[in-house]
């Protein structure tokens, strides 16, 4: 297959490019911000609006996942509207890119996220459940929407809504490990909050399984069978690693240090994929134990 890749040098993208490269067979093209330096590299201008169309061309699949971190610094006014605007813009970008052609590649994976059903406390929430409320729930609805000229195209156009997402070398849970390694690891506010997460390995092979998929179409939830409250990860974290877990975070404190990020770290989300499990996929890694040594591996 020939697949082309937005967001291909962060966590999830550089992933999926390691497995496509590993499989062999598969061609890749990388869409880069900057000008292109390698064969497999073409340009995009996601806040401007242009993409290189010729490089999307006889592609059988686009992954998008570009989008700038939301934990990555504090939620100033000005930071938030990057968040937004990331991925409003660049989804709008690649979307109007892909239907100006005149042979449109049949899939289009979009990742999104599950901060679109919002804060849903102890409630089970599938993929057919109302959109929340806050910002992240808002930028959600915007980015998913921003699709809409792919769909319009015939695209099939899946939406990856991502949980916490399982790994060492980025993301949310990339910074937990050396927390715990440290012995200073513990729950957030009251911990009762349920944490929605997904190894890495399993999210690679999710987004894998919605490019074959063709039955699949819309919102799919990617986070594990059991979502885990906060004080359940803690423990699964301090077994593993063999830490104690006796620190908290109240969430003053963290309200303090993180902004109005922090109602999304003390928010509950218990979500479940039961679209990808209808679907036939399996999990390698269902529990967070399981998720957490993979990790590590």
């Amino acid at each position: 297959m020939r697949i082309a890749i937005t967001g291909s040098s962060g966590l999830i993208g550089s992933a999926l490019l390691r497995s496509l490269r590993a499989e062999g067979g598969h061609e890749t093209v990388r869409l880069v911000r900057r000008p292109p330096r390698a064969p497999d590299e073409a340009q995009w201008d996601p806040e401007g609006g242009s993409a290189d169309a010729g490089a999307l061309r006889g592609c059988d699949a686009v992954v998008h996942l570009a989008g700038a971190g939301v934990a990555d610094h504090r939620w100033t006014e000005s930071y938030k509207r990057t968040i937004r605007d990331s991925r409003v813009l660049g989804t709008t970008t690649i979307a109007r890119a892909l239907a100006s052609l005149d042979t449109p590649p049949p899939v289009l994976v979009c990742g999104t996220a599950i901060g679109y059903y919002g804060d849903t406390g102890d409630r089970e929430t599938d993929e057919s459940a109302p959109p929340g409320e806050g910002f992240l729930a808002g930028v959600c609805q915007e980015w998913e929407a921003a699709a809409a000229p792919a769909e319009e195209a015939g695209i099939r156009t899946v939406f990856a809504r991502t949980g916490l997402v399982v790994a060492r070398e980025g993301g949310a849970w990339g910074r937990l490990f050396p927390l715990f390694r440290a012995g200073l690891g513990g729950r957030l506010g009251n911990g009762r909050q349920y944490w929605s997460f997904i190894a890495l390995d399993d999210h690679i092979s999710a987004l894998r399984h919605l490019i074959a998929t063709a039955s699949l179409s819309g919102p799919v939830n990617l986070t594990a069978p059991v979502p885990v409250t906060n004080r359940e990860v803690t423990a699964a974290m301090g077994r593993v690693l063999r830490r104690p877990t006796l620190a908290t975070a109240p969430a003053p404190a963290l309200r303090l240090a993180l902004g109005g990020f922090a109602e999304d770290v003390l928010s509950s989300q218990r979500v479940v994929p039961r679209r990808l499990l209808a679907s036939g996929f399996t999990f390698a890694h269902p529990t967070v134990e399981n998720a957490i040594r993979a990790a590590l591996r």
